[in-house]
């Protein structure tokens, strides 16, 4: 997550940048790069996820069984109420530690009590005693195995943050977007509205030459009451979505705020079979399942492990005495076994059971992931091949009805062509226009669609994983 630490530091720089920028009245235009940066800098749904990170460094010091030295001591002073006995002091101090991946723990102790107040003898002792696990955890085998377990659940977690971030620069770039779209048709419409302003003084002069009938003019009035109409609409739209990305970035001069031409992701080039090849073998979601598939299977080691006995070989080393400084001393050496084992055994065998099912269950959630995947992948490659071949159409129907305005202009001032075909053939170019806008958005939307999905919008190279 390093990368993303550095955008954060990156953004603010850029944040200071911008808002004095503002101040001076320069700042105009706002790219791609820029709103992602100033997004990310500003927005509390990019700061959970990066303290969600946060709480994987300690992941395993709160699900692994811990190593330390754990000292336990104590001292009391005992007293009688109703007998003339003197009271006396009780010591006791105990020093453990666990080596979880060798299943190996030591422990030594030392104690002291008085055994008769008036004749002031007194119990000590001494012990050390070292432990081994040779069943269940045997040799450390299950600390190893939920080691590697954590181990799994942390880099999915960790995959899964990258994935979340993922999805989050995706809904924001497909903001920007809803932006540009409206940005471009604020353009078309004003462009628009002044062809028509200009056909409409046209008609006003044709109609002082006594060539155009007042009819006419009415009609071409219309159709820029109509143009201006649909320009206050796409304005007020334009006007929406510049307050909301003004108010995500800290925006809060009053002048006004345009998007930067943007084709970064225009040209992307898609080859399904190769791309699909890819996602399954280095894709994070294929990646996230595999390690979930793997981590079952581990889980079933794991509580096959806990059907086992607890079997633990012992070596213990004591010292016995009448003293508190053990110099009357009688030591004593054991070795032997432990054993416990529960009798059914019934929560052991149902945890080993449900991890089976759990396994099951991961492999065809995995099957089905891919299957379910692979069907949205191909509608949306299907959907930007489609949307590619209708811009090209756009795009050549807007060079065709441009031509026919253009040369019809010049027939209607001979009286060749009917005002209202004329007409139709302007609105006909104006939807050709925002047709292609139209598309031209949906296909970046669709290409993020695609890389999102794809694992490809945000790569191991950005995210340090």
């Amino acid at each position: 997550m390093k990368k993303i630490i550095a955008i954060i530091f990156l953004s603010f720089f850029t944040v200071n940048i911008f808002a004095f920028a503002q101040e001076a009245g320069e700042i105009d235009t706002l790219s791609l790069d820029e709103f992602i940066e100033l997004a990310c800098a500003r927005d509390k749904v990019f700061e959970e996820i990066l303290i969600e990170n946060l709480k994987l460094n300690y992941k395993k010091k709160l699900d692994l069984p811990a190593d330390d030295i754990v000292v336990a001591s104590k001292a009391e002073y005992v007293t009688f109420v109703k007998h003339d006995e003197k009271g006396y002091p009780v010591y006791e101090v105990e020093l453990s530690k666990l080596f979880p991946y060798m299943g190996t723990e030591i422990e030594a102790g030392y104690n002291s009590t008085m055994k008769d107040t008036l004749l002031g003898d007194i119990d000590a002792e001494f012990y050390a005693r070292v432990s081994q696990a040779v069943a269940r955890d045997a040799f450390g085998r299950a600390t190893r195995l939920l080691d590697k377990i954590v181990g799994m659940e942390i880099d999915i977690a960790r995959y899964q943050i990258v994935e979340a971030y993922e999805q989050y620069l995706s809904s924001i770039i497909q903001i920007y977007y809803n932006w540009y779209e409206a940005y471009e048709n604020v353009k078309t419409a004003e462009k628009s509205y002044k062809e028509n302003m200009k056909l409409l003084k046209n008609v006003q002069e044709r109609e002082k030459n006594n060539i155009a009938l007042p009819v006419d003019v009415n009609k071409v009035r219309l159709q820029v009451l109509l143009k201006e109409e649909t320009l206050i609409s796409v304005r007020r739209q334009f006007d929406e979505y510049t307050n909301l990305l003004k108010k995500s970035i800290g925006y809060d001069v009053e002048e006004g705020l345009i998007p930067s031409p943007t084709d970064q992701y225009d040209n992307v080039k898609i080859d399904f079979e190769k791309d699909y090849q890819r996602f399954r073998e280095e894709g994070r979601t294929s990646i996230i399942l595999d390690m979930l598939e793997n981590k079952s299977d581990l889980e079933i080691d794991k509580d096959a492990d806990d059907l086992l006995p607890s079997v633990d070989l012992f070596a213990e080393y004591s010292i016995k005495a009448d003293d508190r400084e053990l110099n009357k001393d009688d030591k004593k050496v054991m070795a032997g076994v432990t054993l416990e084992y529960p009798f059914p055994g019934q929560v052991e065998h149902a945890e080993y059971e449900t991890s089976r099912v759990e396994y099951q269950r991961s492999k065809l959630d995995k099957i089905n992931t891919h299957i379910r995947i692979y069907t949205q992948l191909k509608n949306i490659y299907q959907e930007i091949q489609k949307t590619r071949e209708l811009i090209k159409i756009s795009e050549e129907k807007i060079k065709t009805a441009q031509s026919i305005v253009d040369d019809d202009t010049i027939n209607y001032s001979y009286g060749k062509v009917i005002l209202n075909n004329f007409i139709d053939e302007v609105n006909q170019l104006d939807f050709n226009r925002f047709s292609k806008i139209q598309y031209s958005i949906k296909l970046k939307k669709l290409v993020i669609d695609w890389l999102t999905l794809t694992d490809q919008l945000v790569k191991r190279k950005d995210l340090d994983i």
